[in-house]
């Protein structure tokens, strides 16, 4: 076998050099024979992927994790957060969770997902819109045992909830580092979509750190892993079977899997349930700033070399960011020795703080670096919400609302308004939803709280509200009662 190579590498050799003496007399150089046999022997670049691999086994993965997925199924009122995200077709593309809604007319609302066990005495981690506002929480294992669950405790803001049930040595899953997940590593989900029970879906991760517009405070993973309504709260698994995430979201026009979909880092979920369990409560910290992405145009007016860096538009009056001296047009370059790539690394970054924290922003500010140490605030609850904007003020509507910063007047282009932080009851019910801006009642200008309980002190039975969402206008009939 040996000799017969040899004998083909020197008649390759024998071809090439006369080839070569051809395209000399032509004006060419000379490839020599020597050359050529040592061009043939030279071993050639190694791939980046073997192709003798193939495609990666997840038997094992499956058989590991799978006993430790569970079905959630969740029954509560009529209007629950969990019924799937929004339906509204007339937008073209739209984050949606994905919970499955069943309503049953007139009947409670049922919705379905996934979650998974990360202790054997029966805690389970899932998505909080899974369970959000339920009277009743099933957990079906893979061996056909249901247990009604307690939610222990839920963060709408990363949503993440913690459930546990009454059992004893059950399998769970392995926990793995986010942190180390390479984008275009095979990675593993399991859940429950459409209702199928422990379906197994597999893909790639396809970016880390994603910012989405409606879920600011968690660096999402991306991947083109298959997810549809009821893989919510389910786990992502790498190859070495450790969960690196929780599907939580798609990006879709239709409301189906459409090759994106969105995790939420294992450690994010792990730092919520250390809160829940220890202090039955979650907090997360605040700057008091909004921010925007540096373009190259940015940087080059403000005297950067590069884009990064989260540039500060507008301070809240009365914040931690104010108290410190930071202004409009500062860009936050570190926070403590992170450095800040871009805008959408710093609310996470920020969000994961304890509130009380002292902290050192490095900031650019008029052609030159300063640090400012800062006092990092808290991200106020929905209760919190409703207790200082006014959902006291008229229950009737169902509604917390807060006047309009002069800032946020101005990217409005209203003197006046009342900006919705809560939204329940007949204000829900009538389709109005959290940002939306009331400008008016019953024809009546809205300027302030007051004045806006005033006019509901001389209405009827119904209103009409005449309210602002992405810059359109339209009135919303609201029956008070």
């Amino acid at each position: 076998m040996q000799a017969t190579t040899f004998k083909r590498s020197l008649l390759a050799a024998a071809l090439i050099a006369a080839v070569g003496v051809g395209y000399a007399k032509l004006g060419g150089d000379v490839i020599r024979p020597a050359d050529a046999v040592a061009a043939l022997a030279a071993p050639s670049a190694a791939p980046l992927a073997n192709p003798a691999v193939g495609l990666p086994d997840f038997r094992a993965i499956v058989e590991h994790s799978g006993p430790a997925v569970v079905n959630i199924s969740a029954v509560g009122a009529s209007k629950t957060a969990y019924s799937g995200g929004d339906r509204d077709e007339r937008v073209p593309e739209l984050f949606r969770h994905f919970g499955i809604p069943m309503p049953d007319g007139g009947a409670p609302s049922r919705g379905m997902g996934s979650g998974f066990i990360v202790s054997a005495d029966g805690l389970i981690l899932t998505n909080a819109h899974v369970v959000s506002d339920a009277d009743e929480v099933t957990v079906k294992l893979t061996d056909k045992r249901e247990f009604k669950a307690r939610v222990v405790g839920l963060d709408k803001l990363t949503d993440i909830a913690v459930l546990r049930i009454a059992a004893k040595n059950l399998p769970v899953v392995r926990l793995g580092s986010p942190g180390s997940a390479q984008v275009g590593e095979w990675v593993v989900a399991i859940g429950s979509p459409f209702g199928f029970e422990n379906s197994v879906t597999a893909g790639i991760v396809s970016a880390k750190g994603r910012s989405l517009a409606s879920d600011s405070y968690v660096p999402f993973i991306q991947t083109d892993v298959a997810v549809n309504p009821g893989n919510s709260g389910g786990p992502l698994i790498n190859l070495n079977g450790e969960v690196i995430g929780i599907n939580s979201q798609i990006y879709s026009r239709n409301g189906g899997y459409q090759g994106v979909s969105f995790a939420i880092p294992i450690d994010v979920a792990m730092n919520i349930q250390e809160q829940l369990l220890k202090n039955g409560k979650v907090s997360h910290g605040r700057l008091g700033v909004t921010i925007q992405e540096v373009s190259q145009s940015l940087a080059e007016s403000f005297g950067l070399k590069n884009t990064a860096g989260a540039l500060i538009s507008s301070v809240e009056k009365g914040s931690p960011a104010a108290a410190a001296g930071l202004e409009a047009g500062d860009i936050i370059l570190k926070l403590d020795a992170t450095e800040i790539g871009s805008s959408a690394e710093l609310p996470p970054l920020v969000a994961a703080i304890k509130p009380g924290t002292q902290i050192a922003l490095q900031v650019w500010r008029k052609g030159g670096t300063r640090d400012i140490a800062l006092s990092v605030g808290e991200i106020p609850t929905q209760a919190q919400a409703a207790a200082s904007g006014g959902e006291a003020d008229n229950p009737r509507l169902g509604l917390a609302l807060r006047p309009l910063s002069p800032q946020e007047q101005q990217a409005s282009g209203t003197a006046g308004g009342l900006l919705v932080e809560n939204v329940s009851g007949p204000a829900a019910k009538a389709g109005i939803r959290r940002g939306d801006i009331v400008l008016s009642l019953n024809g009546q200008e809205v300027r302030d709280i007051a004045q806006l309980r005033a006019l509901l002190d001389k209405s009827g039975r119904k209103v009409a509200l005449l309210i602002e969402r992405d810059d359109a206008k339209i009135f919303v009939p609201v029956d008070i009662g």
